[in-house]
């Protein structure tokens, strides 16, 4: 059962606890929320403490009545601020897309935070076309209005990249990203996401994200890469790993934009992401601070 905590601007944010140990916590992609990381607290709860959370305006978190607040920024704090309010000092970061973005822009001013950091899907180039095919569709409620014509549907759309996915798998994730009502399929986050978005990027300024993930340097590092993503490229892979030759790597194949963290190769990084970590605390001059958040607040 998923629980709440207040942020310092006052909205109840929606999370949950699974498992004890080294403090895994898992952020989402944009229009996400903590039911994509489903298989991570099924399978590895047993050797790490999984904490998810859905962003504002995201699941079952408040809607923000500024939507400017959903930004990296602020769900940076956010997260920041749900560790506090656990009492866990450090933690390793599973960021899913948005969710890596936000552990790549803690890392210059908070790296004391941070454990370790896996990439799902993300690195510090956006490829144009993958954020073009998010605002097709951004804000926007499912033309569908049954679960089941949903996965239909979204098998249809993703049968290229997302290969050989059986429409049950499908069923499973419309239900994660929308809610089904009488009258058909809603968003499960603030379709004034869109707003903000659009907002946001209205300069036209493409920031430079390269001193935000080599800003990550010496911190335990993994990446998971659907081969058939849109937005992270495998010329920004190479360039990723050529500067990190150290990053665990997984390529996940018939996956797209995103991998869903219950494939072998995904696991095997989260596995031994998990493992480096543990060797870091071990073996590292803050381990007695961590060691001790992650077992004593259970």
């Amino acid at each position: 059962m998923s629980r709440h905590f207040t942020t310092d601007d006052g909205l109840n944010i929606a999370y949950e606890d699974t498992g004890a140990g080294l403090p895994l916590l898992c952020l989402a992609g944009l229009t996400r929320n903590m039911a994509d990381f489903e298989p991570v607290a099924r399978d590895f709860a047993h050797r790490a403490r999984v904490i998810r959370m859905d962003y504002r305006g995201r699941g079952q978190s408040d809607h923000d009545p500024d939507y400017m607040n959903y930004s990296i920024a602020r769900e940076s704090t956010d997260a920041l601020q749900l560790l506090d309010h656990l009492g866990i000092r450090r933690a390793a970061i599973l960021g899913t897309s948005r969710g890596g973005l936000i552990a790549m822009a803690l890392a210059p001013t908070c790296r004391d935070r941070l454990l370790g950091v896996c990439l799902n899907d993300i690195g510090p180039e956006i490829a144009q076309e993958g954020i073009a095919y998010i605002m097709t569709y951004l804000g926007q409620c499912p033309a569908w209005t049954t679960y089941d014509a949903g996965a239909t549907g979204l098998m249809e759309t993703n049968a290229r990249s997302f290969p050989g996915v059986p429409q049950a798998y499908w069923r499973r994730h419309a239900e994660r990203i929308w809610r089904q009502e009488d009258d058909g399929l809603y968003l499960r986050y603030d379709a004034r996401l869109r707003q903000a978005i659009l907002e946001q990027s209205a300069t036209g300024e493409i920031p430079d994200l390269w001193p935000l993930f080599d800003a990550l340097d010496g911190v335990p590092l993994g990446l998971i890469h659907g081969v058939n993503s849109d937005l992270l490229t495998a010329g920004t892979v190479a360039r990723m790993r050529a500067r990190r030759p150290d990053m665990l790597y997984a390529a996940v194949p018939d996956r797209g934009h995103v991998p869903f963290l219950d494939e072998p190769q995904a696991q095997q990084v989260l596995s031994e992401f998990l493992d480096r970590v543990a060797a870091g605390l071990a073996t590292g001059g803050a381990a007695t601070e961590a060691s001790a958040g992650a077992g004593s607040l259970r």
